[in-house]
């Protein structure tokens, strides 16, 4: 039916790989931080398209697609900040561009500084790295982990490429795990101002099964 065709859509689950694919699919399901990305709040600073800095935060298997990408738009600068829905442990980073003078030379990564401005990079990041030309998206940059283990924002600063007037970047992938926050206090009220005082004794009984489970 139906079902077959959508075998190559994004909605592809590892369940169903031979065991040849598995490797594959292990190293996808690690990359998968993307789908913990508050994309509502999600802020790319000097893109050239509005909204295309999201676009780069997309499946392992899917990093490829060439139509997906963000450009700079005044300079070579680019500045994402990326919150995420629960807590983080970063571990790794892959950075994927062209094989040319737009892609990205540098990284700077900063930890839980949400709505962070250019002014804002001359600050000292948590880490910095030298970025290699990656037109594959091969190459995974480790994170300090220990400074890195309870991130609710990132903010990821390219603050030059190698040569080009503006830097283009494909993909950017994003390793590590992911918590849920402890918001309770905030479903609670939510729930409180909702309510309908009629079935007032019946719901106090049943939300607390909904955080639990």
């Amino acid at each position: 039916g139906g079902g077959v065709a959508m075998a190559h859509g994004p909605g592809r689950c590892c369940c169903c790989c031979g065991e040849a694919a598995a490797g594959g699919a292990e190293r996808g399901a690690a990359w998968g931080l993307y789908l913990r990305i508050d994309r509502q709040r999600l802020q790319c600073l000097n893109e050239r398209r509005e909204g295309s800095g999201a676009l780069v935060f997309r499946a392992w298997e899917e990093r490829g697609d060439r139509a997906q990408f963000v450009e700079s738009d005044d300079d070579e600068e680019l500045l994402f900040n990326v919150p995420f829905t629960g807590n983080v442990k970063l571990k790794g980073i892959i950075v994927m561009g062209e094989d040319d003078g737009t892609h990205p030379a540098e990284m700077r990564l900063f930890r839980n500084i949400p709505h962070m401005s250019f002014d804002d990079t001359a600050r000292e990041p948590e880490q910095t790295f030298s970025l290699n030309r990656d037109p594959t998206g091969e190459l995974e940059y480790p994170t300090k982990i220990a400074r890195f283990s309870n991130v609710y924002h990132l903010s990821i600063h390219f603050p030059k490429n190698f040569g080009a007037e503006t830097t283009k970047i494909f993909y950017i992938g994003l390793k590590g795990e992911w918590t849920e926050a402890h918001r309770h206090e905030v479903t609670i009220c939510n729930y409180e101002a909702s309510a309908n005082p009629a079935d007032h004794k019946l719901e106090q009984i049943t939300p607390q099964t909904h955080f639990i489970s």
